[in-house]
């Protein structure tokens, strides 16, 4: 499994992708900002009419879990490991715990908005930054797009991160590969 550790690189030390890379990035952001806009839409009641929290409010649960230490960790050079992910599941089952006390159930209204707030806040953030690192060529993780973003803008040098998890980092070797080949 990929660590959470966060792993800075000197700036220029890893390969900006090329357009199978850029792609990639383009279609996660895509993904990424289709279940924040699928949130958006239930905004007003994240809960159906038959009581039960809406399907796209759990939809994001697991595998947010799973990207919200590498969301914070690597996009605000934080070194926090998995923190981020014992205290979101912490304070999700808290709360679905209260909820099973006080009406019992674990749906309630509570759980629901905490979910949706917070995965809105993770799939938000996570496709605007796929879709920068796709447009600008960011190296390495997606996450850094915003600091090569603020770097490009102000010529200060920033830090790099591969990609610790999914295809990205792979691909970006490959595609670095094949450039220095080609010559």
């Amino acid at each position: 499994m990929a660590s959470t550790d966060l792993q800075l690189d000197e700036p220029g030390s890893l390969p900006r992708p090329g357009p199978l890379g850029r792609i990639v990035r383009f279609a996660f952001g895509i993904l990424c900002l289709s279940q924040a806009y699928g949130l958006i839409q239930v905004a007003e009641n994240p809960i159906g009419a038959d009581g039960h929290i809406r399907s796209v409010v759990w939809n994001g649960i697991f595998i947010g879990l799973f990207l919200i230490s590498y969301v914070v960790n690597i996009g605000f050079s934080r070194a926090w490991k998995k923190w981020p992910a014992l205290v979101s599941a912490g304070f999700f089952l808290a709360i679905a715990g209260f909820g099973y006390l006080t009406a019992g159930t674990v749906e309630t209204e509570a759980l629901a908005r905490s979910v949706w707030l917070w995965e809105l806040y993770l799939f938000s953030h996570l496709g605007i930054a796929f879709v920068v690192a796709a447009v600008i060529g960011t190296p390495g993780c997606e996450m850094r797009a915003f600091h090569d973003l603020y770097s490009r803008m102000t010529g200060t040098s920033t830090k790099e991160h591969y990609c610790p998890v999914g295809p990205l980092h792979p691909i970006d070797q490959w595609e670095a590969r094949r450039r220095t080949i080609r010559g």
